[in-house]
């Protein structure tokens, strides 16, 4: 027994239509480079940013001691890389008009989390402090291997804040 077009359609019921979210890359570039200009390029943006109904979210990726030509920065040096990816994050967050204060959440992927996890702990309270978080970003930390041998740290981290909705949303007035 066959089912005709309507017996379907009972069944699942149509698609509803929905606005799209508005969506647009950022980057950095006075502090890193994009993926896509890496030797061997990596298809993914530094971060995006997402409008919604007068809310913006911040979605950055996993950022490293990577320096505006695409090179590691500071090679085995787990304490200077730790404090460029905080750098870099800073830098993404200041291209769209966000503070660390509106970061609420963080993952954080060390290669040695045995070995480097001290030290990692003493930097993002030295550097919170420094920011001067009242309400620290929820986190989690990882031990991965990452992209490239010579990286020790990445992190990543999801910014919310509260936005005028705009057409283009970095017109948003700062200040």
């Amino acid at each position: 027994m066959s089912q005709t077009a309507t017996d379907i359609a009972e069944i699942v019921p149509p698609r509803k239509t929905h606005k799209p979210v508005s969506k647009k890359a950022i980057s950095a570039p006075q502090a890193l480079n994009e993926a896509f200009c890496y030797q061997k390029p990596s298809s993914f943006s530094r971060g995006l940013r997402l409008d919604i109904k007068g809310v913006t979210i911040l979605l950055i990726s996993g950022t490293a001691s990577v320096g505006e030509q695409g090179q590691t920065v500071h090679p085995g040096d787990f304490r200077a890389q730790t404090w460029r990816a905080y750098q870099n994050i800073t830098a993404l967050l200041e291209s769209e008009g966000a503070t660390w204060k509106d970061v609420v959440r963080t993952t954080c992927y060390l290669r040695d989390i045995e070995r480097d996890y001290a030290d990692f702990n003493e930097i993002r309270t030295e550097f919170f402090k420094q920011q001067g978080l009242a309400v620290l970003p929820a986190s989690t930390g990882i031990q991965a291997i990452l992209c490239w041998p010579s990286l020790l740290v990445e992190m990543e981290a999801m910014v919310i804040f509260e936005s005028e909705e705009q057409p283009c949303a970095s017109a948003r007035n700062i200040g």
